[in-house]
């Protein structure tokens, strides 16, 4: 079956930095763009950050852009964001999922969601 495993989220303190993965198992990672999306208590699930199978195109929410970064390195199936000076509106559940390939005009997921990382970034 095709699953995703997010980690690397966690509590962090306004300003600081965390690297979440998104690492494939049963399938070449490389097959599918993938996207990284967050839903915050009470808040719509939006998505965050998109990247093409080879990682030549990306795109980002506004609110993160400057801030956040997406990669892949497809030798060990595994997507990453990093997330820099990170602010408390960043705190929700991230979740990578496989997404359409035309991820410029638009982040669509066409794959299952898995449980998430937490991340919480307060003072």
């Amino acid at each position: 079956q095709l699953q995703l495993v997010e980690s690397g989220g966690g509590l962090v303190q306004p300003g600081g930095s965390l690297r979440l993965s998104c690492a494939g198992s049963g399938f070449t990672l490389d097959d599918y763009a993938i996207g990284w999306f967050r839903q915050a208590p009470g808040k719509e699930r939006e998505g965050v950050s998109c990247i093409s199978r080879s990682g030549l195109s990306t795109n980002y929410l506004d609110s993160v852009k400057g801030r956040f970064t997406i990669s892949r390195n497809n030798a060990k199936n595994t997507v990453y964001l990093q997330m820099n000076t990170l602010i408390p509106e960043d705190t929700a559940i991230y979740y990578c999922v496989r997404v359409r390939r035309d991820i410029i005009t638009a982040c669509t997921p066409t794959g299952s969601w898995g449980q998430g990382t937490q991340v919480t970034v307060s003072s």
